[in-house]
């Protein structure tokens, strides 16, 4: 098993970037509805 601690830290790392994509995906998706 990883130690908690490991995992943490990397998830709390890896969170800016997978938010920044997650807000660049609705942003695609409100100019797709604005086109339509």
């Amino acid at each position: 098993m990883m130690h908690p601690e490991r995992t943490l830290h990397r998830h709390s790392r890896l969170t800016p970037d997978h938010g920044a994509i997650r807000i660049g995906f609705t942003i695609i998706e409100l100019l797709v509805v604005i086109a339509i």
